[in-house]
């Protein structure tokens, strides 16, 4: 067996080559990569230094050389937060929108390039996806959405594909008790989608409605991030909205097929009851007081 280290460090290397990490000039733009990254950030709405800073990793003293330098190029403005004269926020000038624009061109060029020249697209997508999840596991935000945005659907959508092909007698949405948006919204509930850095990696729903207790619903997290703890985390901030909106009961429903779901309700503190419920999918029923 090869030595999982060993193995470790040429990925590293790889990587590092692969991306540019290392030259002068990345993409061929006259700066180097650290530059460029702060430049995606701003372009891509971040604005507030200090968020920018923590985002990217970097110490304040290098946060401030690569501000300088895109300063001194007319890329960027950086001012005072009209509230806080301590925190400085940054924000493109015309000709820092063309250069960002021009990163974005050229980054996709490269990673359609990298793509088309691998006979497996899907699997080398999945394993760059489990890594990206392993690397930015502490970086992942927790995020109240609307029910109907794109992120939701697309995270809804897995979830229902997967429960398809786990179920033995698969899954029709139309079959289920699905909850209606309005329920999943405050002050009735909630929706939570987990982000990393853009992309949605998991979900869980917060049903209220007009009876003594609130649902969890649509718990799903992306395989590529599953092992990490998401599943725990997501149940833990619907607990916490539940609180706040004055939730003393919640329930939910499972399917034994889920096995790990199981485990995760178990685990967490709650307590197996009897049926609640006519929808023909779930055979497993739990209860939480909080």
């Amino acid at each position: 067996m090869l030595d999982p280290v060993a193995r470790v460090r040429r990925f590293n290397r790889s990587v590092t080559r692969a991306v540019g990490a290392l030259d002068t000039s990345f993409l061929g733009r006259g700066r180097p990569l650290g530059a460029a990254r702060v430049l995606n950030a701003i372009g891509h709405g971040r604005a507030d230094v200090g968020d920018i800073r923590d985002y990217l990793g970097l110490d304040s003293g290098l946060m401030s050389r690569l501000l300088r330098s895109l300063e001194d190029e007319g890329l960027i403005e950086t001012t005072a937060h009209e509230d806080d004269a301590r925190r400085r926020i940054a924000k493109l000038t015309p000709a820092g929108k063309r250069e960002f624009n021009a990163y974005e061109a050229l980054s996709n060029r490269q990673a359609t390039d990298f793509l088309a020249h691998h006979t497996q697209r899907e699997a080398l997508l999945a394993a760059m996806d489990l890594i990206a999840s392993a690397l930015g596991r502490d970086a992942t935000s927790l995020d109240e959405i609307d029910p109907r945005s794109e992120e939701a659907r697309y995270c809804l959508g897995e979830y229902y594909a997967e429960l398809a092909r786990r179920f033995k007698q698969g899954f029709d949405v139309k079959l289920s008790r699905d909850p209606d948006a309005k329920d999943m919204v405050r002050p009735r509930g909630s929706f939570i989608v987990a982000m990393s850095d853009g992309l949605p990696l998991g979900c869980v729903g917060l049903k209220g409605g007009d009876r003594d207790y609130a649902e969890i619903k649509r718990l799903w997290v992306a395989p590529a991030a599953r092992g990490l703890g998401l599943g725990r985390r997501l149940m833990d901030d619907a607990e916490r909205v539940a609180r706040e909106l004055g939730i003393a009961v919640l329930r939910l429903d499972t399917n034994s097929a889920l096995a790990e779901a199981g485990q995760l309700y178990r685990r967490s503190g709650w307590t197996e009851i009897p049926r609640f419920n006519d929808d023909p999918y779930p055979d497993l029923f739990f209860e939480k007081r909080l």
